[in-house]
């Protein structure tokens, strides 16, 4: 599958509002021109003082018709916003006066507008750490109904063709939660199996990964993959999934079958859900560089609203590939 063009096609099929909030770098101003020309969102808003974004862009060489811009600090809806977010975080103790000054934070602003309806999703990390991402998405945007975890996945292209879908499946997490709970597990193989419809086109087929399949080992870590399963069994979720399994388990039928016969994944998996945040990173890069197979991500998911993270050394492409991503998961 041409992952990158599928997602850019998604947009395109029904262009969508954007904020990027780190308006004044030159690599997020240059993706915002070739968004908006290349019609991936209907609206592209840049955050940031119009002065400072004016004059990267000019030494950019990058014309800025038709891009909006906005200085929250001065711009109309401050006080509403405000008062938004002072509603969303009273309960920690923030005043009405220190709601108005964070609020004018371009990340806390590009949060609002997704919020509000004003934007339909937001790109951010070119600049800020993912924490910072993150914190402003779940203080304002928060988690999906019914999830209370924030969590990422790799989506990986270029495997042999009897894995996933024609060689293409969802890793997760592989970049936010770095030792989660059982109960953050189940929220994490949740996320991904949306993740899996949304970027995959198919219906999900988890596998929670372990050392360990079907107690063959005995340890607490393989004990919170058990407990993670038996969440996903009471919660009667609308996805196919089975665990623990050890990586062989999922992938081969053959495998499977011996450790764990009848199980209803085998031959099927398309998500692998990894128990912590060594495994996730080490295995995505593992397959990425041995099995030369393409990574795209990470994408956050369990959010709301959809909302990305970029690498600080996200390059233009990069930028737009994650824009179009973001934007093709706006319902």
């Amino acid at each position: 599958m041409n992952f990158v063009m599928e997602m850019k096609a998604k947009a395109m099929s029904a262009p969508r509002k954007l904020v990027l909030p780190e308006g004044t770098e030159k690599t997020i101003i240059r993706a915002a021109r070739a968004i908006l020309d290349e019609r991936i969102a209907s609206s592209v808003t840049l955050l940031g003082k119009t002065a400072e974004i004016q004059e990267a862009a000019k030494t950019e060489g990058v014309d800025l018709s038709g891009i909006n811009i906005v200085s929250p600090e001065a711009d109309s809806n401050l006080s509403k916003y405000a008062e938004v977010y002072y509603e969303l975080r009273k309960n920690k103790g923030i005043t009405p006066d220190q709601a108005r000054i964070d609020i004018a934070d371009t990340l806390r602003w590009g949060a609002m507008m997704v919020h509000q309806g004003d934007a339909d999703a937001m790109v951010a990390g070119a600049k800020n750490t993912t924490g910072d991402v993150l914190r402003a998405g779940l203080a304002i945007i928060g988690t999906t109904p019914g999830l209370k975890t924030a969590s990422s996945c790799f989506v990986m292209t270029g495997l042999e063709s009897q894995y996933g879908v024609d060689g293409a499946m969802i890793f997760s997490d592989c970049a936010v939660v770095p030792n989660p709970t059982a109960e953050q597990l189940a929220d994490i193989a949740q996320s991904a199996a949306l993740s899996c419809r949304e970027f995959l086109n198919t219906e999900p087929v988890a596998a929670l990964l372990s050392f360990s399949t079907k107690g063959s080992a005995k340890h607490d870590d393989v004990l919170k993959v058990q407990t993670a399963a038996g969440i996903l069994k009471e919660k009667k979720t609308d996805f196919l999934f089975d665990g623990e399994l050890q990586a062989d388990s999922a992938l081969v039928p053959s495998v499977l079958e011996k450790k764990a016969p009848g199980s209803p994944v085998q031959g099927k998996v398309n998500v692998l859900v990894f128990p912590n945040l060594d495994a996730g990173n080490i295995g995505y890069k593992l397959v990425q560089r041995l099995g030369k197979a393409q990574a795209y991500g990470p994408f956050l998911q369990g959010f709301a609203k959809p909302i990305s993270d970029l690498s600080r050394g996200a390059s233009v492409d990069d930028i737009v590939i994650t824009c179009a991503v973001t934007l093709a998961r706006v319902k």
